[in-house]
């Protein structure tokens, strides 16, 4: 079975994932272009993304090891987003960060995910967005039908228009949410 399915926050695209996994399906592919892979199981997975920056070779063979000696199996990571994909076979230890500490570095992981993609759709926007104009001149121009045809026409064009300031609002967003969870878990 496939899926299409887009994200933008992992914690959101962990929980989907998982609510897969309690339908009885597994997740066994996850393509750059949202498309995901399932396969039909009767054995109990859990699923868990974690966030890194840029990792070397060697960095990633280490980060990798280190969770593999736990149980969980490397699934997908993509060099660009720094998200990595892990799964295994539910058991008492179904979390990847066991204490405050490692939980509070994901978050802070997370902000930088943030706060960088954002910051690449805001600069988008302000060179975008030199021309003030969302919608043709001439449109307000035209009457009756021809307006409305050119209005219905030329909407979705705007509205693409308007992805990257949309893209930077739901950033700012998932950047404040992770903060909150980084300042409480220092807190505590």
């Amino acid at each position: 079975m496939k899926k299409f399915k887009w994200f933008i926050n992992i914690e959101k695209e962990e929980r989907w994932l998982n609510e897969q996994l309690q339908k009885g399906y597994r997740c066994t592919n996850i393509s750059g272009l949202g498309i995901y892979t399932f396969e039909k199981t009767d054995k109990s997975y859990v699923m868990r993304l974690d966030y890194q920056d840029y990792l070397s070779k060697k960095k990633l063979e280490e980060y990798k090891g280190i969770y593999e000696d736990f149980g969980w199996s490397y699934l997908k990571g993509y060099w660009l987003s720094g998200i990595r994909y892990w799964q295994k076979e539910s058991d008492d230890q179904n979390e990847i960060f066991s204490d405050r500490e490692s939980k509070s570095q994901y978050y802070k992981r997370l902000m930088g995910y943030s706060f960088w993609f954002g910051m690449i759709f805001l600069i988008y926007s302000f060179g975008y967005y030199k021309d003030p104009e969302i919608y043709h001149d001439g449109l307000w121009n035209m009457e009756n039908d021809l307006f409305w045809k050119a209005f219905l026409f030329e909407t979705p064009f705007a509205l693409l228009k308007l992805f990257p300031a949309f893209m930077v609002v739901l950033l700012t967003g998932s950047y404040y949410k992770a903060y909150r969870k980084y300042t409480m878990l220092k807190e505590q």
